[in-house]
């Protein structure tokens, strides 16, 4: 409440022409998002210099405020309070979440792309049974793609193959191979939906060509066990961050999981009277059942005893900094770098996804089978697993064929 946080000016708060109304509950909602009382001491102090900008803008009401009128407001308050300006975004935020705010974009001029990628989305989803993950990439694509077409003024009855080769050799020059290839693989299946009904001409989809990449072209990237050993006793476990990311690279290491599998996990998917921990595989949309380990226990409890997740939150790991909310994949990938910088260790890798890969030679040394590796990863086919095999140089060498020396006639199976 705003009168605990200023007993002697409150008022002054509640009385704001525009902003007053929404003070106490911009403050309860801080409060309930983890942010500390200097912090929310600050952010509320600076709501009397965001209500006199916003007045100044002819703003009568907080349901007239849009994103575009509230960014203009940033940008000015950022060149003089460089740092209360983030009050704004800190208010925009608090303002969608409970529904005040409007989009404040013109409906007409978007409306025919956005019902298009709608409908593309959802045939995706009900005709071709994409995964959440497929159909969000493909969204993307058909989103960009429209909006370039959008702003060379060119219909979509009018498209040519020189249109789409000018705009596939403007994103090839940000990604990658490998990624231009599946960037063009979603814009294919863009125009063949949109061929279905002639919406664009037949045959465009053949003219589009693709980079080269072959199969095992690339070794997976993988650390030397004792460096991921390494990485995990660097990790600072007397804090709450520390032991939350402990968790996090734990369940990676033991059970080769992908970010996205980590931050989907529940409460509910970890069964302790069974002695299991259940995974949801958003890439296959499938469940895995994996043995619960002491030290993937031990590790979890002490997690959640010290950040337990506040209501109505049943994700195990969440942010720890204000606002307090779900956790996204990107956020482990900014953790392990952070990590990694901390432990000195030679990892010339950017992603956690290394320690998934050094997971399966680990094994692979151990003389695990293949198709046990290919179950704790979660992979269909044995020819998944099998590129790892190419890792495996110490047993491929037991294994070489006699290169015939010089006097000696190779045997008649070796010519």
């Amino acid at each position: 409440m705003l009168r605990c946080l200023f007993p002697n000016s409150h008022r002054r708060f509640l009385s704001l022409p525009l902003l007053g109304p929404i003070a106490e509950g911009f403050d309860d909602w801080l409060a309930f998002n983890g942010y500390t009382r200097y912090s929310r001491q600050y952010l509320i102090s600076m709501l009397s210099r965001v209500d006199a900008d916003l007045r100044h803008r002819q703003v009568k009401a907080v349901a007239d405020l849009t994103h575009p009128v509230l960014y203009d407001c940033w940008r000015t308050l950022i060149k003089i309070h460089r740092h209360g300006a983030g009050t704004v975004r800190t208010l925009e935020r608090y303002l969608a979440t409970k529904s005040l705010i409007t989009d404040g974009r013109p409906t007409t001029a978007t409306s025919s792309a956005s019902i298009l990628v709608e409908e593309y989305a959802s045939y995706l989803r009900e005709v071709r049974g994409s995964a959440a993950s497929t159909v969000s990439n493909h969204r993307y694509t058909a989103q960009c793609f429209l909006q370039h077409l959008d702003e060379k003024g060119i219909a979509l009855k009018d498209i040519q193959t020189s249109h789409i080769e000018s705009y596939v050799t403007k994103a090839g020059k940000c990604l990658s191979r490998a990624s231009l290839q599946v960037y063009i693989g979603a814009l294919r299946g863009f125009l063949r939906f949109l061929a279905m009904d002639g919406r664009v001409r037949q045959g465009l989809v053949s003219q589009i060509d693709t980079p080269r990449v072959y199969q095992f072209e690339q070794l997976p990237r993988t650390l030397p066990w004792e460096t991921v050993r390494a990485l995990l006793r660097s990790i600072d476990r007397t804090s709450a961050m520390g032991l939350r990311d402990y968790a996090m690279f734990l369940l990676i290491a033991t059970y080769g999981l992908r970010a996205s599998e980590v931050v989907a996990l529940t409460l509910d998917d970890i069964r302790w009277r069974q002695g299991s921990l259940r995974i949801h595989q958003p890439k296959t949309s499938s469940f895995l059942e994996l043995p619960l380990t002491n030290e993937v226990s031990s590790a979890v409890v002490k997690h959640l005893k010290r950040t337990p997740p506040p209501p109505p939150y049943r994700r195990i790991f969440l942010r720890m900094r204000a606002p307090i909310g779900l956790l996204k994949r990107t956020a482990i990938e900014e953790a392990f770098q952070s990590w990694v910088r901390r432990s000195r260790l030679s990892i010339p890798f950017q992603g956690p996804h290394c320690l998934r890969h050094s997971l399966a030679v680990h094994l692979l040394k151990t003389r695990t089978p293949l198709k046990t590796i290919g179950d704790i990863l979660g992979h269909r086919s044995a020819r998944s697993t099998s590129t790892y095999l190419r890792l495996a140089t110490r047993d491929l060498r037991e294994v070489p064929l006699a290169v015939p020396g010089k006097g000696r006639p190779a045997k008649e199976g070796q010519r």
